[in-house]
């Protein structure tokens, strides 16, 4: 019989995971990399092109703005409905609470997008109401533009902003603050000295990683943006499917995956932190 060290047997156990992620993840990535080079008359024709062509800058930067936009609409709003459900004093309404903003997850983006047509269409809810009570002489656009973009990534992203806040607020010592009470502190200077403080490394981590997904974002930006409001991920879409220029959408793609390898790890920095500052609040 056969006797395996422990160590081979504790990495033949992780095979099967290492191989599906080498061939499902990393073998992609590297191909797109490599096509992003293909051309033998000049390797870097893609990647000039980027740069030299105004079109494809301001598509980069539309999508950072977008981004930009989503990550802190959707960290403040975070914040305030993750500390909303922190100051109820019933646990049972807490779990429902956040039961109903994880239940979100179950619902399909595209179902969700979709709703977003219904509320705020030119014959939609909001517009049908501003039209009865006569704030308006005709409907107000409200998607196929920046705008119904922006609404619909952050109603997607919010629940993934609003979890991680909650559980770093559940682990701030309520002993610090009970301490400033006792000194006399307001209720609004504790928040503000001592409480934001010990979350904040949660909120911009969670910032970080809603700005993060929005890059790659496609089923929103392209039914509430119609179009009209080219995204890298749009973009993308065009390149390999109308225009067939894989080697310009591999360098597109190159670029965006660096930026985002970089966020990530600005993200990770962000996650260590707030789980040292949640040590340091219980001790």
């Amino acid at each position: 019989m056969l006797i395996f060290p422990t160590w081979t047997r504790r990495w033949g156990y992780l095979l099967p995971l290492v191989a599906f992620i080498l061939f499902a993840f990393d073998l992609p990535v590297v191909r797109m990399l490599l096509v992003s080079f293909e051309n033998p008359d000049d390797r870097l024709r893609a990647f000039r092109e980027l740069l030299e062509t105004p079109v494809y800058l301001g598509v980069v930067l539309v999508t950072f703005e977008i981004a930009f936009a989503t990550a802190v609409l959707t960290g403040v709003l975070g914040y305030i409905l993750a500390y909303w459900i922190y100051t109820i004093r019933s646990a049972r309404w807490r779990m429902f609470l956040l039961g109903t903003v994880g239940m979100t997850f179950w619902i399909s983006i595209l179902a969700r997008t979709y709703a977003w047509i219904v509320v705020l269409g030119n014959n939609g809810i909001v517009n049908r109401i501003l039209l009865d009570l006569r704030f308006v002489d005709q409907p107000v656009s409200m998607i196929y533009n920046e705008l119904g973009i922006l609404v619909g990534t952050v109603n997607v992203l919010l629940p993934i902003a609003v979890l991680p806040l909650y559980a770093a607020m559940n682990n701030v010592d309520i002993r610090l603050m009970s301490a400033a009470r006792s000194l006399g502190a307001s209720e609004l200077r504790i928040f503000w000295q001592i409480f934001f403080p010990l979350t904040v490394p949660a909120l911009a981590a969670g910032s970080m990683l809603v700005f993060i997904l929005t890059l790659g974002f496609f089923v929103t930006p392209a039914i509430l943006g119609g179009n009209r409001v080219p995204m890298v991920a749009t973009v993308l879409d065009s390149l390999i499917n109308v225009v067939s220029d894989w080697q310009l959408a591999a360098a597109l793609s190159s670029v965006l995956l660096l930026v985002t390898v970089v966020l990530y790890l600005v993200y990770k920095k962000l996650l260590d932190l707030s789980a040292t500052q949640a040590k340091a609040g219980k001790l």
